[in-house]
């Protein structure tokens, strides 16, 4: 028999599974509460436009050839230019040559890493940081280091050498938390500084439910250097969060240069985003995304004050968490001494709660982080509030049980 263990590229040692992909597989297990993973709600995706746009796109036959078609790598061009003109609107003036087409968000990380990383390069991400970047970081094979969380220790003298930063400014995912506007100003000094990169995860910038707008790192540099081509950043979006994930429609937005070099990665790797599901999405948001928007912040901003509320109710004083102004996530500390990785256990064990722990979204060996093992997230976008108020009254009780049993 092929011993497929002995066949496997050395970078598959650091690539494991992701708790969050695996607990979605309970998703069938009705009698289950999920307060772990963020999956958008699908009673908000946009349908009815969605089946014009498909109906519109079948009665004219020479769309529907188009839409049957491979797409260029770059993009089905009308969508690139739609993304450029978005984007400019909002503070990040580009052309359509700075913007390529990827599945998800989620592709564009993994081109990003591709196009900077070799095997042992320092990769510096924020800590804690979203699971999927980590894995799409580690088969690279990079070696990690942590941007510390207050900016007074961003220093360049101990943070050099690494190719790129990762961030997700906006209601970043796990904590929910976000730069502010002097944070993302003493990041763009510090890549300044060191010469690095910086990897701008912009797929919750959309949602915010609360305070006033922050720009972007990828338009903070525009302003600073006069021109997408100078900057430092490369920037990802998505439609995932406000139209549907299944469409797998995002994308990279930087300097041109950049940009022919993920062409090719891009070329290499699936050859095309479909384009039917590109021209699909370019008739709904031209004329939809914002209803779709402020569809999803009306109903994931009442379920967040429904989630904090409860907490509130629930939870034993020495448990802290967070209050985020947008997205989908919240992040909680249990006391020292109690394992987040046994409560989010027992919780799903005894309470029939699915929520996640905090230790997996840090990066496995990574120099000057210390995995804070007190920790876990909940989401609150695809979950009622009713059934959300029973999960976390039960994550209550447990947590009182388990912070006794350690005092």
């Amino acid at each position: 028999m092929t011993d497929w263990q002995a066949l496997y590229a050395d970078r598959m040692g650091g690539v494991v599974a992701s708790d969050i992909r695996e607990r979605m597989k309970l998703l069938d297990a009705s009698q289950i509460i999920h307060l772990g993973g963020g999956l958008p709600d699908p009673d908000i995706f946009p349908y009815e436009p969605l089946a014009a746009a498909s109906q519109a796109i079948w009665s004219d036959r020479a769309r529907a050839r188009t839409a049957l078609q491979y797409a260029p790598s770059e993009g089905h061009a009308p969508l690139r230019q739609w993304i450029a003109d978005y984007m400019t609107s909002h503070g990040a003036p580009c052309a359509i040559d700075n913007i390529l087409i990827t599945n998800g968000s989620q592709q564009g990380l993994d081109f990003a890493a591709k196009l900077l990383l070799s095997p042992g390069d320092l990769a510096m991400v924020e800590i804690p940081s979203f699971i999927g970047a980590l894995r799409a970081f580690d088969a690279y094979q990079p070696r990690y280091i942590g941007l510390p969380e207050r900016s007074e220790d961003w220093r360049a003298s101990e943070l050099g050498g690494a190719k790129f930063c990762y961030v997700g400014p906006d209601f970043r995912n796990p904590t929910g938390t976000t730069m502010t506007l002097a944070e993302r100003e003493a990041l763009l000094d510090l890549a300044a500084e060191t010469g690095m990169a910086l990897l701008e995860d912009g797929c919750y910038e959309q949602l915010r439910y609360d305070g006033e707008d922050i720009p972007s790192l990828l338009a903070l540099a525009i302003g600073r250097h006069g021109d997408i081509e100078k900057v430092p950043v490369l920037h990802t979006g998505t439609f995932s969060k406000t139209i549907a994930p299944s469409l797998r429609i995002g994308w990279i937005a930087g300097p041109a240069e950049a940009i022919r070099k993920l062409v090719l990665i891009k070329q290499a790797s699936d050859l095309a985003t479909s384009a039917l599901n590109q021209m699909l999405l370019l008739d709904v948001v031209k004329t939809g995304l914002d209803a779709s928007i402020q569809t999803a912040c009306t109903v994931y901003r009442a379920r967040r004050d429904a989630m904090l509320r409860t907490l509130e109710e629930a939870m034993p004083d020495t448990v802290r968490w967070t209050r985020p102004e947008g997205g989908l996530y919240i992040w909680g500390e249990l006391p020292e001494g109690v394992d987040g990785t046994r409560f989010a256990e027992r919780a799903l064990l005894e309470h029939s709660v699915s929520i996640i722990s905090g230790a997996a979204f840090y990066p496995a060996r990574a120099a000057n982080v210390d995995v804070r093992r007190n920790t876990f997230r909940l989401s609150f976008s695809m979950i009622g509030e009713e059934p959300a108020r029973t999960g976390v009254l039960r994550l209550g009780a447990l947590a009182h049980e388990m912070v006794s049993a350690s005092a």
